[in-house]
């Protein structure tokens, strides 16, 4: 067998890649063409309105979308259209778990020293669960505590990161 007929083979993408990347034009080319028409359209009348289509799912009106998913939960909770939606960049304020409503507000990078704060009470929520052995609890002031780290890393506020990170490191 020569070489090209070996390479030929061991790199033949897979079916599933091929699918894929077929999808990848479709869609493409459904954006495109839904960009077209909504050019005077904002991408939160697009997102409300693929809702009221019947689209409900996160990720799919993302795709028909330019939008991250989670500006497109932002719009439909604001609309009061989803519940139950967390990532990483929706608010603390709404109710994720029986634990959130000690959480609430506690997260804050303004500035290192309302990071240096948010981290203090954090750690005082920490330090509450662990003497009541509910370690769900400290997991959460974990959570938190990285969930502060990742959004203040990637606002370019790296000291404030840091703050969040050095917490973590002796948890």
């Amino acid at each position: 067998m020569m070489t090209e007929d070996l390479l030929e083979r061991e790199f033949k993408p897979l079916s599933i890649e091929l699918e894929y990347a077929d999808e990848e034009d479709e869609l493409r080319e459904e954006v495109e063409t839904s960009a077209a028409e909504s050019a005077q359209r904002t991408k939160k009348e697009r997102i409300l309105e693929l809702y009221g289509a019947g689209i409900t799912d996160v990720a799919e009106i993302a795709r028909r979308t330019p939008a991250r998913p989670s500006y497109v939960a932002q719009v439909l909770q604001s609309a009061g259209l989803l519940d139950g939606y967390f990532d990483l960049y929706t608010t603390t304020a709404r109710e994720q778990n029986v634990y959130s409503r000690f959480f609430r507000n506690v997260l804050s990078f303004r500035s290192v020293e309302a990071a240096r704060e948010s981290v203090r009470k954090i750690d005082r929520l920490y330090n509450y669960f662990e003497r009541m052995g509910d370690r769900a609890g400290q997991h959460q002031a974990m959570v938190l505590a990285l969930t502060g780290k990742n959004r203040a890393r990637w606002s370019g506020k790296l000291e404030e990161a840091k703050v969040f990170d050095e917490w973590l490191a002796s948890h």
